[in-house]
């Protein structure tokens, strides 16, 4: 065979969708117009691509090769432009796929500096967080990370000295978020039962800290330029099933979602898991349930909402750096804690609050998922220095 021959066959297999990489294949099924394969099966009938063991196994949970493939299904995360609209992204997504560090739906990149921008807006339009006269707190002893495991109780009065309840629980949102913390069974392993009147309140929340307040209206503004959602309804939707879908923490039991273990708290493996809320922390204070011990961190603001690193027990079970904003709306909370999940998912996300910074760190829910392949909530919290 001349060497003429040769290239036209080459140019004719090439043609015919011969390839040899597994490069955008991995997890598809096989295809007999490919000279090799790249799913499970190939390591049977062993046809597999030369680099299929890096591309499809090691690199499994990796988006190197990956880059704007299709949807697969199969794929334990992704690398496509939709992947943070749905939550799954490979956790290398942002580093090898988008410069920018994240991205919503149709492409549009939402950078780091729009994200920090929305949130000064965010923190600007929190007119119904607490003012010094409503809320008035005693953090009390200050300790050392390396002592934040001893369980000392090192402050003898509560966190919370004062709270105006008439001014604040009176406000909309208030009492949507009092409906709705008081929905929880704490201990994991035991399933959640969840009443017609549960649903409305987890609706009537939804509707009073996003569609109803001008910040709410703002993130769902923000992410509807940048295509992440195509209209209001879609939005609302995807909120009450990424913080309210039920999941499985412990022994099979659909025990658990976003918004208990954030917001509400809860009790896994012996120890206060979560709980991450202020208005929460005030409630379970009030009525002897929890008691402060001390802080590890106190932000840099001087005054509401601020943030603070606690250590405390709540009847019996101990909590050795809970953080939680500290004065602001629920809307706020509800509303930052959501723009980050959505934007960063799995990943540490940087606002900016009067001018500093604020890290929220955010974990996706793996073992589980609704719609087309999204993940729940799994956790969002202020990271604290260590």
């Amino acid at each position: 065979m001349n060497v003429i021959a040769v290239l036209a066959l080459w140019v004719t297999l090439f043609h015919q969708g011969y390839s040899y990489s597994c490069q955008g294949r991995c997890g598809y099924g096989t295809d007999n117009n490919m000279s090799c394969q790249c799913n499970p099966s190939c390591e049977r009938y062993r046809d597999c691509c030369s680099d299929y063991a890096e591309l499809c196994k090691a690199g499994a949970t990796s988006c190197k090769g990956r880059c704007d493939e299709e949807y697969n299904s199969q794929n334990k995360c992704h690398c496509n432009s939709k992947c943070a609209q749905h939550s799954n992204c490979c956790s290398d997504y942002a580093d090898l796929c988008n410069s920018d560090g994240g991205g919503g739906d149709g492409g549009s990149a939402i950078t780091d500096a729009e994200i920090k921008a929305l949130s000064e807006t965010i923190f600007a339009l929190d007119s119904n967080k607490a003012s010094a006269s409503e809320l008035i707190i005693d953090p009390q002893a200050l300790v050392h990370d390396s002592q934040t495991s001893s369980k000392n109780d090192l402050s003898s009065k509560p966190f919370v000295r004062y709270l105006n309840e008439e001014a604040l629980f009176s406000r909309p949102t208030y009492a949507a978020l009092l409906a709705v913390l008081d929905n929880y069974n704490r201990m994991t392993g035991q399933t959640e039962d969840v009443s017609a009147q549960e649903l409305a309140e987890q609706e009537a929340f939804l509707k009073e800290t996003i569609s109803n307040t001008e910040l709410g209206r703002e993130l769902f503004a923000f992410l509807y330029t940048k295509g992440v959602y195509a209209s209001e309804e879609e939005f609302i939707q995807d909120l009450k099933m990424m913080w309210f879908g039920l999941y499985s923490r412990n022994n099979n039991k659909m025990d658990s979602s976003g918004f208990e273990h954030i917001f509400a708290g809860e009790i896994k493996g012996g120890k206060v898991s979560g709980f991450h809320n202020w208005i929460q922390l005030y409630l379970l204070e009030k009525t002897g349930k929890m008691n402060y011990y001390s802080h590890s961190f106190d932000g840099p603001w001087t005054s509401y909402p601020d943030v603070f690193g606690m250590q405390f027990m709540w009847e019996g079970y101990f909590k050795q750096v809970g953080s939680a904003v500290i004065g602001c709306s629920p809307e706020f909370d509800f509303a930052l804690y959501s723009l980050c999940y959505i934007t960063r998912p799995g990943k540490q996300c940087r606002l900016s609050l009067g001018g500093k910074e604020l890290i929220i760190q955010t974990y996706t829910w793996d073992n589980s998922s609704y719609g087309d392949g999204k993940k729940y909530i799994g956790s969002a919290f202020p990271s604290t220095p260590n």
